[in-house]
């Protein structure tokens, strides 16, 4: 909040904003990179990195980004220059604006404005037009076809994923994130039980699994990795992409992943509370908390990667209009005739 800088330049006010989510995205890359590859190596029973930097090899990530510095940026002879070029930057500009309006603790939310959860999905679908102009601008059919199954999954999944937010508005009544989160502050439910939403109405489990079905669609993670299947399309819409920009597209995949994840400890959790009241609570404990919820929905996201096989496209999409968008509103329907009589 720009305001809360009393005397500070709004210009030099707005650059600090801007700076905070950004630290946190790069840092956050870069361990999870490695964790992912630490984590993979673990359920697949051999070492992961171990060499780069010594222990547990813990610089593969940043010796990888200096080798993507260095690398030729390829553009193919056939490709739409400007559109191939601006793809990348156009899909993290999304992810990246989107924390605007995540109440990262108590004291900071880079944005209070009384329409946070509509700006926030509305900014994010612009990732799904980055996937399309990235697959039609390289002139392949690979990419083409990920560009194409990307759009149909987004599309499809955003029904379920914006249903489900909706449960957590009825609940609340607001779509400002930071009120979201102070209704759920304190221990009142059995007396010691935490207020998190996913703890005051049984339905709202329900739709918080939804919920993670649905982002795991949206950031394109396995098993629901279509648009980028190596084993059918290559690399779907990245297969002409090289060096940094390629970086772009795995670096807004990663924030795109923690978006998501500390949207739903936002919605079910309650976000920068504590889970233990008073204790342990205050603005750098609810940062603390914040990050620590969201990234154990991250380390969910990559388990489950690991674990299970990819899914076709037509049982994809049958999840989707079959299962889960009626189950959705259905659910829907039911937070609310619970929140009429309790």
């Amino acid at each position: 909040m720009i305001e809360s800088y009393g005397n500070i330049n709004p210009v030099l006010a707005t650059l600090i904003h801007a700076f905070i989510p950004l630290t946190i995205i790069l840092v956050y890359a870069l361990v999870a990179i490695w964790g992912e590859r630490k984590i993979a190596g673990f359920i697949q029973d051999r070492l992961g990195p171990h060499r780069v930097g010594g222990w547990h090899g813990w610089a593969q990530s940043i010796a990888d980004l200096l080798k993507l510095i260095q690398k030729e940026d390829i553009v193919p002879k056939d490709a739409s220059r400007f559109l191939f070029k601006f793809a990348p930057f156009m899909m993290f500009a999304a992810s990246y604006a989107a924390f605007a309006v995540l109440p990262f603790s108590s004291w900071y939310i880079g944005s209070m404005i009384n329409i946070g959860v509509f700006y926030l999905i509305a900014i994010t679908s612009v990732l799904t037009l980055s996937v399309i102009m990235a697959g039609w601008a390289s002139n392949n059919k690979w990419s083409l076809l990920g560009g194409m199954r990307s759009a149909a999954q987004m599309v499809s999944y955003e029904v379920p994923t914006i249903a489900t937010v909706l449960t957590v508005i009825v609940v609340s009544g607001s779509l400002n994130l930071m009120t979201v989160t102070e209704l759920q502050s304190g221990n009142d439910i059995l007396g010691f039980l935490p207020n998190w939403f996913i703890l005051q109405n049984p339905f709202l489990i329900i739709a918080f699994g939804i919920f993670f079905i649905s982002i795991l669609v949206e950031s394109h993670r396995v098993p629901f990795d279509l648009p980028e299947s190596e084993s059918e399309l290559v690399a779907g819409y990245q297969t002409e992409y090289s060096g940094m920009r390629w970086a772009m597209f795995m670096l807004a995949e990663y924030a795109d992943m923690l978006l998501l994840s500390l949207l739903g400890a936002t919605l079910f959790f309650g976000g920068w509370n504590s889970p233990f009241g008073s204790f342990m609570s205050g603005p750098a404990w609810g940062f603390f908390w914040f990050m620590l919820k969201g990234l154990l929905l991250v380390f969910v996201m990559m388990w489950i990667r690991w674990t299970l096989p990819r899914y076709r496209v037509d049982q994809l999409m049958h999840i989707c209009w079959g299962i889960l968008i009626p189950a959705t509103f259905i659910n829907l329907m039911l937070v609310a005739l619970w929140e009429v009589i309790f």
